[in-house]
């Protein structure tokens, strides 16, 4: 019956590591990905950036040549 205890025993904590090792595991998936998107926000915002600038610099250049 000793052994019996002993066994459950070892199971029950292998499975509380192996469910706290899950749980660690899936944060940082979760922390990854919110980096992930922070990374691909950064990028679209200096895209946008770059599209704006680009729009006024045009506009610049359409009305010198209008001017003339």
């Amino acid at each position: 019956m000793k052994k019996v205890l002993v066994l459950v025993a070892v199971v029950a904590t292998l499975g509380f590591v192996s469910c706290k090792n899950a749980q660690a595991d899936a944060e940082k998936a979760r922390q990854d990905s919110l980096a992930e998107v922070a990374r691909l926000d950064s990028i679209a915002q200096a895209q946008a950036d770059s599209i704006a600038a680009l729009a006024v610099d045009t506009l610049a250049q359409d009305s010198v040549v209008t001017a003339e």
